[in-house]
């Protein structure tokens, strides 16, 4: 068995791996990088492109976010969206079209307009859209069938100048193609090379795969359910268990020009049904997702059923887990009305009345079921606490060691949790970052104007002839940017 040893290993060449990936060759100093991806190219799983909804989350039309929670999603789509515009190619990673969630009926109204009052002093270009405005933007969404306009009441909160899609199979091949241009550094990918088994000796992290054993002083691993599997054969994460929920797709030809999606049911834990271009399948619109609980890590993979047994952890914890959740009216109809849009003949039928919401007039001959499109979204069951866990799931062992199992929310968030884990394993091994350049680059500040912002500060203090207090006292207030 051949040894490779690294500073940092990586598992998983998805989205979230190869945003690690870059940043860490990009902005820090650690020296040899590696990356181990049990497919023969990046993003085969949850972020091939026809594997999620292809959105760049901003918080503003995701009716299930707190303003907290969305000001934290702006700043992790502020950074993607940098990293994308500064392509050469970046029209095959980020893609503007119109967004909306849509109202419908007094109360979901009521709601938008709340949030817009609360919201829109930190979104600048979101709109409040009224039936003509949203009949403007998208037709097909005001009209009824007839083609008059809708009889109930419809609002949205929109906007039509931002970029809101991604292609996040393409900005991983981007992520892991910029870390190897990364001058001075050892940046080796690995591809079809399937994690066997992971041991520590002596303060390094041993990953067997078939013919390889790589040797790390720290290891990240971006697996999804297998994150779990694997940080669980090393005695972490025991307390939880795992629950698999896929999502189906339906195609319609193109009735929207861009996203548009629905009120979240506060009382549902999965994502509403929402319409979207598909940046690879052009002249369709493709719908969903639906919500099922499927005994698999990865979609269409049974090879997957022995692992997913594994991480399950099956007891009366999780039992109870589930029970309370079946038990809860609007959660059971809605888990068995998604078993039943998996059912030919009828699931088109079903699907068609809640898709209506969006398009009243979208007919039964419109719906096409989408073929292998739709991933897995592996949540967990937290049995100490006996609740599910919704939004990220990571474990950090604050021993050098990682595991990421669910991103949140989903691939929008992937260079800021790139970030989280870059600033926790460079902490560990004792190296730097290059904060400047992240910030630049990354968040867009101007380090001038930061700079002209401090001696402004500073000369209202009267002191125009400390030359050298000037330079001390910006080199401290850098510091402190960083901390």
């Amino acid at each position: 068995m051949t040894t490779q040893s690294y500073d940092l290993l990586i598992i998983g060449a998805g989205v979230s791996g190869t945003a690690l990936l870059y940043e860490t060759a990009r902005y820090t100093d650690i020296q040899q990088i590696g990356v181990i991806e049990k497919y023969a190219a990046p993003a085969r799983v949850n972020s091939l492109s026809s594997n999620n909804s292809q959105t760049l989350h901003c918080g503003d039309i995701e009716t299930n976010y707190t303003l907290e929670k969305a000001l934290k999603v702006q700043r992790a789509a502020r950074m993607l969206a940098s990293y994308c515009l500064a392509q050469p190619d970046h029209e095959h990673l980020i893609y503007p079209y119109p967004k909306m969630v849509l109202g419908v009926g007094a109360q979901e109204c009521r709601l938008l307009r709340e949030r817009f009052e609360l919201f829109s002093p930190h979104y600048p270009n979101l709109q409040l859209l009224d039936q003509k405005a949203i009949a403007a933007i998208e037709p097909a969404v005001a009209v009824q069938a007839n083609g008059q306009l809708r009889d109930e009441e419809i609002i949205a909160l929109g906007s039509t100048d931002e970029y809101t899609a991604v292609n996040f199979e393409a900005l991983s091949r981007s992520f892991v193609r910029r870390a190897q241009q990364v001058e001075g550094k050892t940046v080796d990918v690995h591809y079809n090379e399937n994690v066997k088994h992971i041991r520590i000796e002596e303060g390094r992290f041993l990953v067997e795969t078939g013919s390889t054993c790589y040797q790390a002083r720290a290891l990240v691993v971006c697996a999804g359910g297998h994150s779990l599997k694997l940080a669980q054969d090393l005695g972490y994460g025991l307390h939880y268990s795992c629950l698999p929920v896929a999502g189906s797709y339906y195609f319609t030809p193109q009735v929207l020009n861009g996203k548009v999606y629905t009120v979240q049911n506060d009382k549902l834990p999965f994502a509403a049904i929402h319409g979207d271009p598909d940046v690879l399948v052009p002249g369709k619109t493709r719908f969903g997702p639906t919500a099922l609980i499927l005994p698999l890590l990865e979609r269409y993979n049974l090879a997957t059923l022995p692992d997913f047994l594994r991480v399950f952890r099956f007891d009366r914890r999780v039992a109870r887990v589930l029970w309370d959740l079946f038990r809860v009216p609007d959660i059971r109809n809605y888990m068995l009305r998604n078993i039943l849009f998996e059912v030919p003949l009828i699931r088109k039928i079903l699907f068609l009345k809640d898709v209506r919401k969006i398009v009243p007039g979208l007919r039964y001959r419109d719906l096409c079921f989408a073929r292998h499109v739709g991933g897995i979204r592996p949540q967990l069951i937290d049995k100490t606490q006996r609740k599910l866990l919704m939004g990220e799931a990571k474990i950090d062992t604050g021993k050098g060691a990682i595991f990421n199992m669910t991103p949140s929310p989903g691939g929008t968030s992937c260079m800021e949790n790139a970030e989280i884990d870059m600033r926790a394993i460079t902490k560990y091994l004792g190296a730097g970052i290059d904060e400047q350049a992240f910030r630049t680059e990354l968040l867009g500040e101007d380090s001038e104007h930061s700079f002209a912002d401090f001696t402004g500060r500073l000369l209202d203090e009267d002191s125009r002839d400390a030359a050298g207090r000037l330079r001390r006292l910006w080199r401290r207030f850098r510091r402190r940017e960083s901390d």
